[in-house]
């Protein structure tokens, strides 16, 4: 009779923690360019796209050319490239054309940020976002494109540009390069192959919130986050990598970010992140106390 009482009592639970959990596919966004108003959205293209490269560009972000005219639009040049990625990247990967091209739209508070590649091959859509929210970047969706395959390292710029003209909000010169300087580490270290993209942006996030939540700003502790989050992905972390993001890290902690904040902004992302010791212990407490209270039940209602 016990096994029959702890049975039902497996099956309740178990349908409670499936209320609980957010229920997949049901919050899709709707294409967040075409409702958007004119005011909302900002185009940035790189200066350098020939005619055709530009008209590639635009059916790949559903831009219309009439659009323009009611859009905000500014373009990435090659000096600015070489600006912001110079301490990070050889000039030779930088190159001598600006193609990188976006449009953000800004959205409405709590929608996130929600970020869609084409034809971009050395950044992922997470590593643009975990970048973006180093940037301070709140609640919009950013579509970044090129008119081949590129890099696209440099519409990070254009994004941050974006945004600010948007809001009116300013992004700091340490923000900025704080989060190029992330997109890069993210970028090189998935291109070398070791660690999937997927592993890199939740190694990331994970690390950061770390950072950002318990204040750690020591070789040591930081250190200590990476190999802690390594062990829960079952990635290894060379230790040029790791000294890489601890640099890195140490910048993101003098950094005005929130970790609500940071949540909020890429759901999917940090809800994925629970699983690796990030509200692992809140987790645990709530779904304790239905075990408790189901316990509780069966034992006030057989004795």
């Amino acid at each position: 009779m016990r096994k029959i009482y702890k049975s039902i009592a497996a099956s309740l639970l178990a349908a409670a923690i499936v209320v609980t959990l957010p229920a997949a596919g049901l919050n899709v966004k709707a294409d967040a360019l075409s409702d958007a108003a004119p005011e909302d959205v900002y185009v940035s293209f790189g200066a350098d796209l020939k005619d055709d490269e530009k008209d590639k560009v635009m059916s790949l972000m559903g831009i219309e050319e009439e659009d323009l005219e009611n859009y905000t639009v500014g373009e990435i040049t090659n000096d600015d490239e070489h600006k912001y990625l110079g301490d990070y990247l050889d000039d030779s990967v930088i190159g001598t054309r600006a193609l990188s091209s976006v449009v953000v739209v800004v959205g409405q508070e709590g929608d996130g940020i929600d970020v869609e590649t084409k034809n971009i091959s050395y950044c992922t859509p997470g590593m643009y976002t975990n970048a973006l929210i180093t940037a301070g970047i709140k609640d919009a969706d950013v579509i970044v494109a090129g008119p081949f395959e590129i890099t696209g390292t440099a519409a990070l710029v254009g994004a941050m540009r974006a945004y600010a003209a948007l809001t009116g909000e300013t992004i700091s010169a340490e923000s900025m390069d704080t989060a190029v300087n992330e997109l890069v580490v993210t970028s090189q270290m998935a291109q070398q192959g070791d660690i999937s993209a997927e592993d890199v942006e939740q190694l990331m996030a994970f690390v950061k919130t770390k950072v950002v939540e318990e204040g750690l700003d020591n070789e040591e502790a930081i250190g200590k986050a990476i190999d802690q989050g390594a062990a829960e992905l079952g990635i290894s972390v060379s230790e040029e990598e790791k000294q890489t993001i601890i640099s890195l890290m140490k910048k993101i902690g003098k950094l005005d970010l929130d970790v609500d904040s940071m949540k909020s902004q890429a759901k999917e992302l940090f809800n994925k992140l629970e699983n690796m010791g990030i509200d692992k212990e809140q987790a645990k407490g709530f779904f304790q106390k239905i075990i408790d209270a189901l316990t509780e039940f069966f034992n006030n209602l057989f004795g």
